[in-house]
């Protein structure tokens, strides 16, 4: 249910079946409040913590560390959400130093990520790349998988072949009718949301499900209330109390399908959520203008549930 002002009311509800089973519950992770999965020799520590088809990396990397990847099969995701970031990206012959907010695609193969000054880093891999999927806090949570989430069939490639891509996404003005910032690639959609200054208006929620896919929102400042409410099914034993879980920043909310939830920040100055999906969006995908690289990344051939 969405207010008349949001964006997101045009959208078309798919067409489906329904869930396949029940929901899987909620998982949250706020990272300073957690010990991180590994500690670089420079003193860089970094926490994983994943959804059914992706795992984030959250690194505060030390000035002059590096982060590299030696042998990565497809490409992945860098995320800079602070004003002051300073990294120097380096990935086969292309190289860029991004210092502000930005959501960068990094080609296949070998590349690295030295950090200017202390900068907070998110890397977003796709479940493909196996080796970081078991690193994830809530990696036990995935043993068996979740029958409710469509699993990742990868989306066309980049129409001009993979490279180093950089969105500088503070340089992006809000437009009427647009949903956020949107940026597809073919495993993941990211939505870096408008900056709320203050706290939401409780009177201006939106509660809204979605049928086969996990939402992901990562909050880099501020503070955010997560209301979640897992719908009932014929069996008591899964029924779940409706949760109201406030975390700081920065942290995580897997959000399962199908249950209903609304984000409402409520930190008294400037709070900022980042949605993510893997695979994309096919609703979102199908609105007019609201995929700021879709010349870059084609969309399906159909639009799917």
């Amino acid at each position: 249910m969405y207010n008349q002002n949001d964006a997101r009311s045009a959208l078309i509800p798919a067409a489906g079946t329904g869930p396949a089973a029940a929901a899987a519950a909620p998982e949250y992770i706020q990272f300073d409040l957690a010990d991180p999965a590994e500690v670089s020799a420079a003193g860089s520590p970094t926490w994983y913590f994943r959804g059914q088809n992706f795992v984030l990396a959250y690194t505060r990397l030390r000035a002059g560390d590096t982060l590299d990847r030696r042998e990565q099969h497809h490409e992945y995701l860098l995320l800079l959400t602070a004003l002051d970031s300073d990294v120097d990206i380096t990935a086969g012959a292309d190289r860029a130093t991004v210092t502000e907010p930005a959501v960068v695609v990094v080609p296949p193969g070998p590349s690295s990520l030295t950090a200017g000054r202390d900068t907070a880093v998110v890397r977003l891999f796709d479940g493909r790349t196996g080796d970081l999927m078991d690193k994830a806090a809530n990696a036990g949570s995935y043993t068996v998988p979740h029958a409710n989430v469509t699993p990742l069939v990868p989306w066309p490639d980049p129409v001009d072949g993979d490279r180093l891509r950089v969105y500088l996404t503070e340089r992006i003005p809000p437009e009427t009718g647009r949903f956020g910032r949107i940026f597809r690639t073919s495993a993941f959609m990211i939505n870096f949301l408008e900056l709320q200054q203050g706290p939401r208006d409780p009177e201006q929620l939106s509660p809204h499900h979605h049928d086969n896919f996990e939402q992901c929102s990562l909050a880099v400042e501020g503070s955010y209330m997560h209301h979640i409410r897992t719908p009932w099914t014929t069996k008591r034993s899964e029924w779940r109390e409706d949760q109201h879980t406030r975390v700081g920043s920065p942290s995580v909310a897997i959000i399962p399908p199908p249950t209903v939830h609304t984000s409402e920040a409520v930190g008294p100055a400037r709070n900022q959520l980042i949605d993510i999906f893997c695979p994309p969006r096919a609703d979102f995908s199908a609105r007019e203008g609201w995929v700021l690289n879709a010349a870059e990344y084609p969309g399906r051939s159909e639009v799917a549930s």
